[in-house]
């Protein structure tokens, strides 16, 4: 890797083996924070050599790529001496795959007790689901989290594959595999992290099964606070057709919502919290909306305590003054994209190269961790240079 490479988890080795969505979305959050991330590709995905190839998958940025053979004898090996050099290992093959491939869990650990194994599924390692095929949208199907999205009297509202790939599965895999290698260095011994997507998905609406304890949330979609179900949380609108989001929960920012939209001191107006009164504020604000367009709502109340916000395109937002000014979202091998996150002080995350295309730094990644065999394993096919 880069010698300027940086960041708090510089020094740390990942050895990931390829797949889609969840898996490599983990490693390139890792490769962001600084950790050294060699992706194991399959040989027939290498390209061949001055093919002029490029990548736009942002998950793969950050990374080296190496391709292997893993159904060859002494492909299988070469990552197992990988993972002797290594602090963690992710994958996201359905459950016993690894293990058929001699790659699972007990292999890695024998070659190297200190590792972190980290394993990313939608169903979990058991459970009657485990061995079926799956996406996002079913994951958080059964959470209850889908069911929560959407609009009174309409269907589920599908949010991308935002909630359960990413936030239910990544970054509860990346938070696992940081936890696990925090223990590392105090016990010496390391373990197998199983991240799902249920799990995660589950875990996330905590908050919302708080509320329907406690009596303040219905398990109807869209009638609630954070649904739709609130006329001052919900999108609206404008004269241009586009839309601006209004979050103006409590009293003093609903105050000064109201104020900046020219509906201060208006006795007709029901209570904010008068629920029999809510279609008829709906109304209200849906009309005053239309009066002027998305960007000039947007400097009537930004800046501001009114919680209104213009909802711009992924475009628009790479280029949005809001954005630039904080280098949201920064340019990297020609492209726009979002910049690492969080942010540290001293230690700060960068994208360290464009991303990596399968098996085009197959020989660069063998001769740093040591091999003196690559001509021989280019040869025989367990392995293939891009």
């Amino acid at each position: 890797m880069s010698a300027s490479r940086r960041g708090p988890l510089s020094g740390v080795r990942v050895i990931e083996l390829a797949g889609i969505g969840p898996g490599p979305f983990a490693a390139m959050l890792l490769a962001d924070l600084g950790a050294e991330v060699v992706r194991v590709d399959r040989v027939s995905a290498a390209l061949p050599a001055g093919s002029g190839a490029t990548s736009t998958d942002f998950t793969n940025r950050g990374k080296r790529s190496i391709a292997v053979d893993l159904k060859n004898e002494k492909g299988r090996q070469v990552v197992l001496r990988l993972v002797e050099q290594a602090d963690a290992l992710l994958e996201g093959f359905r459950p016993g795959v690894t293990e058929r491939l001699g790659l699972g869990p007990d292999d890695c650990l024998a070659a190297n007790p200190r590792l972190v194994y980290g394993r990313m599924t939608g169903w979990g390692q058991e459970g009657p689901l485990s061995q079926s095929a799956g996406h996002d949208i079913g994951y958080i199907a059964v959470t209850g989290a889908l069911h929560a999205i959407g609009r009174a009297g309409g269907p589920p509202q599908v949010p991308l594959n935002l909630l359960g790939d990413f936030a239910g599965g990544s970054m509860y895999l990346v938070v696992g595999m940081l936890a696990a290698l925090l223990e590392a260095k105090t016990s010496g011994r390391g373990q197998v992290v199983d991240a799902a997507i249920v799990d995660g998905t589950a875990h996330l609406t905590t908050f919302i099964h708080g509320f329907l304890a406690g009596g303040l949330w219905s398990d109807e979609r869209g009638v609630n606070m954070l649904d739709t179900g609130a006329p001052w949380y919900d999108v609206y609108e404008t004269a241009d057709g586009r839309h601006v989001a209004v979050g103006a929960i409590e009293p003093q920012f609903y105050a000064e919502f109201l104020r900046r939209l020219g509906l201060e001191g208006d006795g007709d107006l029901p209570g904010q919290h008068d629920r029999e009164g809510w279609p008829r504020l709906r109304e209200r604000f849906a009309a005053a909306f239309k009066a002027r367009t998305r960007d000039e709502w947007a400097e009537v109340f930004l800046p501001g305590d009114a919680c209104v916000a213009p909802v711009l395109s992924m475009r628009e937002a790479a280029e949005h003054p809001y954005n630039t000014a904080r280098d949201v979202f920064v340019e990297d091998g020609g492209h726009p994209q979002p910049a690492p996150a969080p942010r540290f002080s001293r230690t700060p995350g960068a994208i360290d190269g464009v991303p990596a295309l399968p098996g085009r730094d197959t020989r660069a990644v063998l001769e740093d961790f040591g091999f003196t065999d690559v001509d021989e394993l280019l040869a025989e096919g367990a392995v293939a240079q891009g």
